[in-house]
């Protein structure tokens, strides 16, 4: 797999393990918090990266069913799943080429697996930091985007800057 690539799909699940830890601190009301004028709640979004169906489209090997968590627990198990579908997207990044069907509704959409394992990498950057988003307008500074981004993640793996 190209280096680069695989990069990617690494940052991307470490950087989501990451905001299951800060969320696994909040309490049920904390994670039930929205930004303003926006219905999404922390704990749907976190339940979205989730649920999102990119690593059933491009493995097919289906996808549990998944909901918003209420508690620690909660987000700690979901943390786990979320796991795993990140590690099926970085084991599908070894294969990027071609076209995959999968439904919508009553259609059939045809897709470039390049589209998708680049949708599912961007669609995860977007949502943690709406999450952080919605605790700023807070004024609660849960999660920290600087410690998350690819200098911090090349200090993790010990590459260095």
């Amino acid at each position: 797999m190209d280096l680069l690539v695989d990069r990617f799909f690494r940052h991307m699940a470490w950087a989501n393990s990451y905001v299951f830890d800060c969320l696994s601190k909040l309490s049920e009301d904390e994670l039930l918090l929205t930004a303003p004028n926006d219905d999404w709640t922390a704990a749907a979004i976190l339940e979205h990266i989730t649920a999102a169906r990119y690593a059933d489209v491009l493995d097919g090997l289906g996808e549990p069913a998944t909901y918003a968590p209420k508690n620690s627990i909660e987000v700690l198990a979901l943390k786990e799943l979320s796991a795993t579908f990140d590690a099926r997207l970085r084991e599908s990044a070894k294969s990027p080429a071609g076209l995959t069907q999968h439904p919508v509704g009553d259609r059939q959409l045809r897709r470039a697996r390049q589209t998708i394992l680049a949708q599912a990498v961007h669609h995860a950057t977007e949502h943690r930091a709406q999450i952080a988003g919605i605790y700023a307008s807070h004024g609660m500074k849960i999660v920290d985007l600087d410690e998350i981004d690819l200098w911090a993640f090349a200090n993790y793996e010990g590459v260095g800057d």
